[in-house]
């Protein structure tokens, strides 16, 4: 037990406090992201909408995260990360507040269209800002560190929305647009003074990526090798942000569970992600290759949508939940670590905004892709279609990865 302790303790040591903070800013700002796994409830039970309707609606907000992972990489390298994250928070907090007046297909969906892209120029900026904050060793840890919080968050978040959500739907938008206000405040206040750290990092940065990954100054878009990766990076998301649109209404259609027992299973696994990411990331970092991580991670998605393929009962449906955390840990931050070692210098915002366009293009294919098997077919035959796709993503994962490390004996 004592050597347990000591390898979690280890696992959050050498974290710069500009990488807690940005920790805590964006847990205090997802604790409030409890409208995403409701959308598709309050949809379907409150608006009446059909699972189609719901499924367009979602992609809508999927397109908006397109658009902003685009525009925000972009933005990222000429303005710089601190303003497009503080423009990004302090303009979503009223988008948020609105959004409870648009009770049509057409009008949520617009709505969700202007917030997720509002929303997502954040993500870009905070990646650059996470590889520009950590100490150059501590990277993968640092990404792994900003995950938990938004896992921490989103066990606070669903399971306080829904217990609102019992009471009222506005009372989710309301409460998100004060978080994220709230997070915007406190982001300016600890870094508008803390511009001078980039340049601090930035030597050292590149010598912990020149031997790993070789990063170029080219366009990510001219990149032949990263940009199979992103493919790849698509399929997966595609699989796993089932989570987010079909799932929750897996557990309500199929399963019968109530809006608080949902709520209950989103936050276990954001608490399951918050416990043990940093533990097993320190783990996995000292015991596989960084491709083993990634592919293992891969194939586990499949096994927790997998299994539901062949029963929902409950307590199936919290170790489904459990394999899918896991997955989510060895995966997502990896991920990211690839991306931020393969860009340069100076086009960190381009290479994590189009990153970040793999995962966004997720967020429009996902829903309308996962309703329409729902409907057309089965859940049953969804969770397998979905297995089957991390396997193409895991395989796909294990040769392109490879391909990038074999650039720097080139």
């Amino acid at each position: 037990m004592k050597k347990i302790l000591q390898i979690y303790i280890d696992s959050y040591k050498g974290l710069s406090s500009a990488s807690w903070m940005l920790a805590f800013v964006m847990l205090l700002n997802r604790s409030g992201s409890m409208v995403l796994p409701f959308l598709g409830v309050y949809m379907t039970g409150k608006l009446g909408f059909s699972l189609e309707q719901s499924g367009y609606v979602l992609a809508c907000f999927g397109v908006g995260s397109l658009v902003g992972s685009f525009f925000g990489g972009w933005l990222t390298d000429q303005i710089g990360n601190f303003k497009v994250q503080s423009l990004s928070l302090f303009l979503s907090a009223p988008m948020f507040a609105i959004m409870p007046l648009f009770d049509t297909p057409l009008g949520l969906g617009c709505i969700m269209l202007i917030q997720s892209t509002i929303s997502e120029v954040f993500r870009p900026a905070n990646s650059v800002a996470i590889t520009v904050y950590a100490r150059p060793e501590n990277i993968t840890r640092a990404f792994s560190l900003n995950r938990m919080a938004v896992n921490l968050g989103f066990s606070i978040g669903p399971a306080m929305g829904g217990m609102l959500a019992s009471i009222s739907y506005a009372l989710l938008f309301y409460i998100n647009a004060v978080a994220a206000f709230l997070a915007g405040c406190l982001f300016v206040y600890f870094f508008i003074n803390k511009k001078s750290t980039k340049e601090l990092h930035k030597d050292k940065q590149r010598e912990m990526i020149q031997p790993e990954f070789a990063p170029v100054e080219r366009s990510p878009y001219r990149d032949g090798p990263f940009i199979l990766f992103n493919l790849f990076c698509a399929f997966y998301a595609i699989a796993f942000f089932q989570l987010f649109s079909t799932l929750p209404i897996f557990y309500q259609e199929v399963a019968k569970l109530s809006q608080f027992d949902i709520g209950i299973i989103l936050g276990y696994s954001g608490l399951i992600i918050f416990i043990l990411e940093m533990l097993l990331v320190h783990v996995a970092e000292k015991k596989l290759t960084i491709t083993q991580i990634i592919v293992f991670g891969v194939l586990l998605t499949g096994i927790g949508y997998g299994m539901l393929a062949f029963s929902h009962g409950l307590i199936i449906i919290y170790v489904s939940m459990t394999v899918l955390c896991i997955s989510e840990m060895l995966a997502l931050p990896f991920t990211s670590t690839v991306t931020a070692l393969r860009s340069g210098a100076n086009n960190k915002g381009a290479y994590m905004g189009f990153n970040g366009l793999a995962f966004a293009s997720a967020f429009v294919i996902s829903p309308i892709l996962g309703t329409k098997i729902a409907k057309m077919y089965n859940f049953e035959i969804l969770w397998m279609g979905t297995a089957a796709l991390t396997v193409i993503s895991a395989v796909g994962f294990y040769f392109v990865v490879q391909k990038m490390l074999a650039t720097r004996n080139a």
